[in-house]
């Protein structure tokens, strides 16, 4: 499979890795210092496109590759309010999006855990719930986009809290998420449960970035030749 990456940070470097020992050949890559490459000639080239940037440049990176009728996995987080117009792009295009706020599947499975987790909660009201995440000092956006994809999987079940904040809040309403940058954490995230009587915790921590790029390249090769939004559950079949 042919795959263009933009934006060749620590991220793109090891997707780059992984899609090369799984057989793929990066016909495209692009960075802050060749952006003048991404034309359509160029993008299309590649049966599919990882894109790994900053909440600032995805979506114009997200629309262009779509516009050019090639599918893209999209792995940058902080942009998402413009999702549903990128959604209609693609369909418009007659090719395939993935958007995930994190690629891991490993955390694809803790989704899944904290959903039914906080089913199981949602009738304890004497349990107070937050929520706490830790990367690395280079991470341009806070909370991540993984600890807000937990915050709203809770907020679905506990009617009690209205709102996630990125702070600790008293008030009983909130979902507070705590934010911490400290290298060289890859990332770890944090559910907390607390009553008087006990504590519940899930965590996940990641070691590394392979798991991330991994599971971005398990995307890339799903997404191929497809039509259509998806998210990694359909890729990963939870």
């Amino acid at each position: 499979m042919n795959i263009a990456l933009i934006g060749y940070g620590k991220m793109g470097k090891a997707i780059h890795e992984i899609a090369k020992e799984r057989g793929h050949e990066a016909v495209l890559i692009i960075d802050a210092d060749n952006l003048h490459d991404l034309t359509p000639e160029n993008i299309k080239k590649a049966d599919v496109v990882i894109e790994f940037t900053s909440p600032h440049t995805a979506f114009k990176n997200v629309t262009f590759c779509l516009q050019q009728a090639v599918p893209v996995v999209c792995g940058s987080t902080g942009w998402l309010e413009k999702l549903d117009e990128a959604k209609a792009i693609a369909e418009a295009a007659r090719t395939g999006l993935i958007v995930a706020s994190n690629f891991s599947v490993g955390v694809n499975i803790f989704f899944e855990v904290n959903k039914r987790l906080a089913q199981l909660m949602a009738p304890q009201s004497n349990y107070e719930v937050t929520l706490k995440e830790i990367h690395h000092t280079a991470k341009k956006d806070a909370p991540s986009g993984t600890a807000i994809s937990l915050a709203e999987q809770v907020l679905e079940q506990l009617g009690r809290k209205e709102k996630w904040v990125n702070e600790v809040s008293a008030h009983p309403g909130d979902l507070s998420i705590i934010s911490e940058r400290i290298d060289p954490a890859p990332g770890t995230h944090h559910v907390k449960y607390s009553s008087a009587i006990d504590d519940i915790e899930i965590i996940h921590t990641a070691h590394n970035r392979t798991g991330f790029a991994l599971g971005a390249v398990l995307a890339a090769e799903f997404l191929k030749d497809k039509t259509g939004f998806f998210g990694m559950k359909e890729v990963l079949n939870l």
